[in-house]
């Protein structure tokens, strides 16, 4: 019987860093096939030293896959994909991907947002997608060089609620054989609007004021902007009948106030360095969206969406 082939698609922050946890457990157990899929620089330099990670939790931080690919037309026979791309690449990739997997194969979406699994599954209609939400502080430190800061990064895997009873248990052995902090759940919706509620609400107001989660916390108008914006998500997420907690808008303004004072934004950091791409589709236009299809007002979303615009 042949090896079960996973694939991590993309070396960023979040590819380097899960994809470098599993791959290294393999090298051991040589129980799968990995394939890293890396482009331009990133690719070369993983080809000639292999897959770097900077990280308390790993004193080797050398880690070289089974294979290495610029181009996915090139990958066969994939078991389980783990997409590692920026969300703004979802629509490219899910393309290029439909195009070479088979209908047993297993997508891992590995990026925050509300809308992820329902973009993937417009493309990909007939395949098992496990809605899934991290926390991980990892970045590209440079290129095949990922550096990994404070605590181990977690994930919280769902079941597939249009393949509720697939059996996904290979999966959660390959995540628990690599060591990776993950929950495996009937239903991980709660938690990826959890997540998004803070994620959205801070992201766009620091990018809007070009400041940082402390200042929000403190500051009466931009605290009474991320609150209304919360409010705004919170409507979206009781029409979808998405279970948060009653308390979720404190919750969130608690979580955020553990943070250092100065902590930035993903979104915050790309708007404000003019990057060509960011995340302000992922963060304000899906709110927009939902708002629209299910007859919800969301003027303050939208508001700060377009003055983020024009910045």
């Amino acid at each position: 019987m042949s090896k079960k082939h996973i694939v991590v698609l993309g070396q960023g922050g979040v590819g380097g860093y899960f994809g470098f946890k599993i791959n290294q457990a393999n090298e051991t157990s040589k129980k799968y096939k990995v394939s890293f899929v890396a482009r331009g620089e990133t690719y070369q330099r993983i080809q000639e030293n292999g897959l770097v990670l900077l990280s308390p939790e790993h004193p080797i931080d050398h880690t070289y896959p089974d294979a290495v690919e610029q181009n996915i037309r090139n990958l066969k026979d994939l078991d389980l994909v783990l997409i590692c791309v920026k969300e703004y690449d979802l629509e490219n990739i899910c393309r290029e991907l439909k195009e070479i997997i088979s209908n047993e194969t297993v997508l891992l979406p590995m990026m925050n947002g509300a809308d992820i699994y329902e973009r993937i599954r417009k493309i990909i209609p007939g395949n098992i997608i496990l809605p899934t939400c991290l926390y991980v502080a990892s970045h590209i430190k440079e290129k095949g060089i990922v550096e990994h800061k404070g605590k181990a990064g977690k994930m919280i895997v769902g079941r597939d609620p249009e393949h509720f009873s697939a059996d996904v248990e290979w999966i959660v052995d390959v995540l628990k054989e690599s060591k990776i902090d993950f929950d495996f759940k009937d239903n991980s919706i709660t938690d990826i609007w959890t997540k998004y509620i803070f994620i959205a609400s801070f992201g766009l107001v620091t990018a809007k004021h070009n400041s940082s989660i402390g200042t929000v916390c403190t500051d009466e108008t931009q605290k009474t902007e991320a609150l209304e914006i919360m409010k705004e998500i919170r409507l979206i997420a009781d029409s979808k009948r998405i279970a948060l907690d009653k308390e979720i808008i404190e919750k969130t303004f608690e979580r955020a106030a553990t943070f250092p004072f100065e902590t930035p934004t993903s979104l915050q950091l790309d708007i404000n360095s003019r990057k060509e791409n960011n995340e302000l589709e992922l963060l304000g236009g899906a709110i927009l969206r939902f708002g629209k299809e299910l007859a919800i007002n969301t003027p303050f979303t939208y508001k700060i969406y377009n003055e983020i615009k024009v910045l």
